[in-house]
């Protein structure tokens, strides 16, 4: 699908995650003629509340459907005939990748695998179709002090969470090259925002600084990441997925490096602005813990082919984006009561009480 051409049904996969929920947010109210059409297993960061603002439009539907079920999936399919399909769903932490990789790989690859076949087998006529494949820059490994990914960076990844989207990304365009699907592939950097799940850095520290509980700190804290603000992602995807070209990768970055130290200042900043906490106070919580086996040193985006080609950039700053962040989680209560319980709880007391937090 390109040329701006506008499809009939969207299927989401994970739409009840942090960037799934994000972009279903976003393009619900803005598209009104397209059904939305959200495939989600609700495992344990997949949270309907997510899409409360949402969730009664007439334009969108919910399936509770796990993409490794392949013949629950295949009538998913069959029953809403989705000319697009935008795939999002992952098992995205790369923590839980280590301490349990096969989970990882049943859902990123056989998962991804199960849904590239759903679309085949249903789209007899590719005329119209698009398969969006949502991925990462950690396929690319890690950079030294200088330098970029781009889209033709050899793959060479570290965890069993950045292989397993390898090996996804390889077969989605395996399927365009044999079955000649239409594919079309994002490789992003880190993004943040609102309806994070409390495991990743950024509200895991913020949270954290607003509980006063230690803010742990892999290594020495220089490790860099590019950040991404979210919304400013689902506009590149939907850009993409529109209007982009069909079996093109486009990687889309923030132009933001920080090292994970800077990015727990920043949030101790925001939320010391925010709340009037004491600077002194909450940078005594910063803990610096036993590195992260396999740890990416750095991470940065070359984003100037989606800029040449379609005109995207981001449009929100760092600095302003952990301000909103922050804010969001601050006017947002319920919200963090109901992911603070259950199994969120149980694995970061277990996880994050010896060995820090996630830099990814």
């Amino acid at each position: 699908m390109a040329g701006g051409a506008i499809p009939q049904t969207v299927l989401i996969t994970g739409g009840c995650g942090f960037i799934g929920s994000n972009f279903l947010n976003l393009l619900i109210p803005r598209h009104p003629e397209i059904r939305f059409v959200n495939v989600d297993a609700l495992t344990y960061a997949g949270n309907p509340a997510n899409l409360a603002a949402v969730s009664n439009a007439d334009n969108y539907e919910f399936a509770h459907v796990d993409i490794r079920d392949a013949n629950r999936l295949e009538a998913v399919f069959d029953l809403y005939r989705p000319d697009m399909v935008v795939h999002f769903a992952a098992e995205s932490h790369v923590d839980r990748s280590i301490t349990g990789p096969r989970q990882t790989v049943e859902t990123n690859v056989i998962g991804t695998l199960n849904l590239l076949e759903a679309a085949r087998h249903c789209w007899g006529d590719i005329d119209g179709k698009v398969f969006h494949h949502v991925s990462t820059d950690e396929v690319y490994g890690s950079l030294g002090a200088t330098g970029f990914f781009t889209e033709d960076t050899p793959y060479d990844p570290s965890s069993p969470y950045s292989a397993s989207k390898a090996a996804s990304d390889h077969l989605v365009r395996s399927h365009h090259r044999t079955f000649g699907l239409p594919v079309k592939v994002t490789n992003c950097s880190n993004n943040y925002g609102p309806y994070h799940f409390p495991e990743k850095l950024i509200p895991l520290m913020t949270l954290n600084c607003l509980d006063r509980r230690k803010l742990p700190v892999y290594g020495d804290g220089s490790n860099v990441r590019d950040w991404l603000y979210v919304t400013d992602h689902c506009e590149a995807i939907w850009l993409v997925a529109t209007q982009g070209k069909i079996g093109e990768t486009y990687n889309v970055g923030g132009n933001s490096e920080r090292t994970n130290l800077e990015v727990v200042n920043r949030i101790i900043d925001a939320v010391s602005n925010a709340t009037g906490a004491s600077l002194e106070e909450l940078q005594g919580l910063i803990t610096y813990v036993t590195d992260r086996p396999g740890h990416d040193w750095r991470y940065a985006i070359d984003a100037s082919k989606i800029q040449k080609e379609l005109g995207w950039q981001p449009s929100v700053t760092f600095e302003e984006g952990i301000k909103r962040t922050v804010q969001w989680y601050i006017d947002n209560p319920e919200w963090i009561d109901s992911v603070k319980s259950g199994e969120y709880r149980k694995w970061i007391d277990h996880n994050y009480g010896q060995r820090g937090e996630a830099n990814s």
